[in-house]
């Protein structure tokens, strides 16, 4: 638990949120679009569990533009 306490925070709390918003966004585009690469389940997956990685992979890769 001391490991803990000896993280800065306040370096890493912006990259936290940056992360979370990113996936909340990809997560949104991902729900409202018709058509995608791939199955909408796997980028789902891709995206919860690759973080921030997952986010932007979805965004170059996965999306359709029409």
């Amino acid at each position: 638990m001391s490991e803990l306490a000896t993280i800065r925070w306040d370096l890493l709390l912006p990259v936290i949120v940056i992360q979370f918003i990113l996936m909340l966004i990809a997560i949104i585009d991902l729900v409202r679009s018709q058509e995608t690469r791939g199955p909408k389940w796997m980028w789902l997956v891709i995206i919860l569990v690759s973080g921030m990685f997952g986010s932007i992979i979805y965004f170059i890769v996965g999306r359709k533009q029409s």
